[in-house]
């Protein structure tokens, strides 16, 4: 009886040893979920394609990896897309690029209580313990070097409007640096700053009002280079010839050769911010879970002033943004 009793424990344990390792190597299985705006303008573009270049090149080389990729018009879609994700999909881990901060804190909240491994990038959360980690271009220097670079142009006097993008941190955290900035010189006015949400019509609309409201106006910050398409369209439906530069944001393929070539006197500079980093974070996400490692809280990638000495080395013709 003794005997059987020893046998009986030596099989349970060896049940209870062979659980925990098919645990083990099922948590090793990742199923990854990225949930990004959709291509609503050139780079968002950017955004979806290097997000499938992520998906294809980490599917082939980790057979234990899934990438769901989902886009969303809005932030209610979004939303929805993640319970989706959780429910249908069943991932253990998410990288986003919110739609807005404030509305999508709460839905990816819920999926961290959940324990689904978040990384936001670039637009973060209004409340961070809402996610694990945070990758994203440099939101300060991209405000900072604008602001700067105008300064300079105008050699510190001037009137001055500003385009905003869509309600979010790093918009907050763009349009913070740049104050900080301008801030500083009493001779700059900043006239107004009103939201463009990253859009060429809806900069166009917007800059359309300015030059109604401000019969001069020196400069124009569109603090996204899809942004300054639209700017550049008003002033010239409008035939102004105040406005000094029109300075875009994110080093867009069109704008960085304009640069190149010198083929407009309004553009003369820009600033990096690569949509490229969407990539970055689901292979850096993908290869940490892989390894059940977490990244650390905060990974930014450096934002540079583009100017003609050193835009050749921010033009990739072939990519969509």
């Amino acid at each position: 009886m003794q005997f059987s009793l020893r046998k009986l424990a030596v099989g349970l344990s060896a049940v209870a040893a062979f659980g925990f390792s098919a645990g083990a190597l099922a948590q090793e299985k990742v199923t990854l979920g990225v949930s990004i705006p959709a291509a609503t303008h050139s780079f968002t573009a950017g955004i979806v394609w290097w997000s499938n270049e992520a998906k294809k090149e980490l599917e082939a080389a980790h057979p234990n990896l899934k990438v769901i990729v989902k886009t969303s018009s809005g932030a209610p879609e979004q939303a929805n897309q993640l319970q989706d994700l959780l429910t249908v999909n069943k991932i253990n881990a998410l990288v986003i690029m919110p739609f807005e901060s404030a509305s999508l804190t709460q839905p990816v909240m819920q999926l961290k209580k959940k324990g689904v491994y978040i990384t936001v990038v670039d637009r973060g959360l209004t409340d961070t313990s809402a996610q694990d980690a945070y990758v994203s271009g440099d939101n300060t220097a991209f405000g900072k070097l604008a602001a700067e670079y105008l300064v300079k142009k105008l050699d510190g006097k001037g009137d001055i409007v500003a385009l905003r993008g869509i309600p979010t941190t790093l918009d907050n955290e763009r349009m913070d640096a740049f104050n900080s900035v301008i801030d500083k010189h009493p001779d700059i006015k900043l006239l107004d700053a009103r939201y463009g949400n990253w859009n060429r019509d809806d900069a166009f609309k917007v800059m359309q009002d300015y030059l109604t409201r401000f019969p001069h106006i020196d400069a124009v910050w569109a603090a996204d280079d899809d942004m300054a398409v639209g700017v550049l369209k008003a002033i010239e439906q409008a035939k102004r010839d105040d406005i000094k530069t029109v300075f875009g944001g994110a080093g867009a393929k069109g704008m960085v050769k304009t640069i190149i070539d010198d083929s407009n006197p309004l553009i003369q500079a820009d600033v990096s911010y690569s949509p490229k980093f969407i990539y970055e974070a689901i292979k850096l996400t993908a290869e940490a879970r892989l390894k059940n490692e977490k990244l650390p809280d905060t990974t930014i990638v450096p934002s540079v002033l583009i100017t003609k000495e050193n835009a050749k080395d921010f033009y990739f013709p072939d990519s969509p943004f």
